[in-house]
């Protein structure tokens, strides 16, 4: 179990109704947020807010647990120092749960933690008769950041609703509408990238969490035709300008490969992600001399096109 699969992810947080879109915007809730490297390989998710509460009042809401089990995504135990054994357990779950060790605990102003291999910061700061809250969540996972921002926002949302002293009633973000915004806030996951090969070719290379289950995708992309080793692709798999020859490889619903050029091949593979869906990681590879711009371009057109047909694609999975 890690944060990735089981932590703030897109289809976590707090109980609440289902909007027709989802939940509101990031700005439309006055989130500010930014990725950054840390020098390490690893990627920083910076997201702020203000809250219309003084610093004590949210130090005791992200600190002790009866606070936290009304807005955080797991239930949480904590010797509440620095060196403090943090817990985390997530209702339903018979395993063991997480544990963490608490990095910084100065009330009212920073509590930090660690969960799994990712590190979180709340820092909490005066702001007239309020505080601005800011969270830095740092981890491994970079295509999984719009999946941890959705997440945020939905968590963050109802400890304001808890600090205002109501009802938690917080959109879920079923549909993916955060969660695709967020990555078009975070518009550098989505441009794919050109990478040397082993053998002295080159590949083209998209990863994208995706917001609907595997099967779901697998459906829009077939439409509804499942294809068999060296029959025709379906259109679904290609873009606009790639040559495809016959499906070489199929795994239904995870995998699709097919050969493009006689030294290069596209794959398509729905793995295990973050949220509501599977991880989709897309390449085309070929020869060293081969058109990779026109490559990203065209793959990038496709992938955002299977993106958006995946938030207006009804439940149960059937294609469109």
């Amino acid at each position: 179990m890690t944060p990735h699969t089981d932590g703030p992810h897109d289809s976590g947080g707090p109980e609440g109704p289902e909007g027709p879109e989802g939940p509101a915007s990031p700005d439309d809730q006055g989130f500010s947020s930014s990725l950054s490297g840390t020098g390490d390989g690893r990627t920083a998710l910076r997201m702020e807010r203000r809250l219309a509460h003084p610093p004590q009042r949210v130090w005791d809401a992200i600190t002790q647990p009866a606070h936290l089990a009304r807005w955080f995504p797991s239930e949480v135990s904590v010797d509440l120092r620095p060196g403090g054994e943090i817990g985390f357990h997530f209702p339903g779950d018979s395993g063991p749960g997480m544990s963490g060790e608490v990095t910084d605990a100065d009330e009212p102003r920073l509590f930090a933690f660690t969960w799994g291999e990712d590190h979180l910061s709340w820092e909490i700061t005066p702001d007239g008769d309020g505080s601005r809250l800011l969270l830095v969540h740092t981890f491994g996972d970079r295509f999984g950041a719009a999946s941890f921002a959705s997440g945020w926002q939905i968590c963050v949302t109802a400890l304001g609703q808890v600090l205002d002293g109501g009802p938690v009633d917080v959109e879920q973000d079923t549909r993916g509408a955060l969660h695709e915004a967020y990555l078009a806030r975070f518009d550098e996951l989505t441009r794919g990238r050109v990478e040397e090969t082993g053998g002295g070719g080159r590949r083209v290379r998209f990863e994208r969490q995706l917001v609907r289950p595997a099967e779901t995708v697998w459906d829009q992309l077939t439409g509804g035709a499942e294809p068999l080793t060296g029959s025709p692709v379906p259109p679904g798999f290609t873009a606009d300008k790639v040559p495809a020859g016959p499906v070489t490889a199929v795994r239904a619903p995870e995998l699709l490969t097919y050969s493009w050029h006689p030294e290069g091949e596209v794959r398509w593979e729905l793995g295990a992600g973050t949220g509501h869906g599977p991880r989709l990681v897309l390449t085309q590879t070929g020869p060293r001399d081969f058109d990779t711009d026109a490559a990203l371009a065209a793959w990038r057109v496709r992938v955002e096109e299977l993106a958006a047909g995946l938030v207006d694609a009804p439940e149960g999975g059937a294609h469109t």
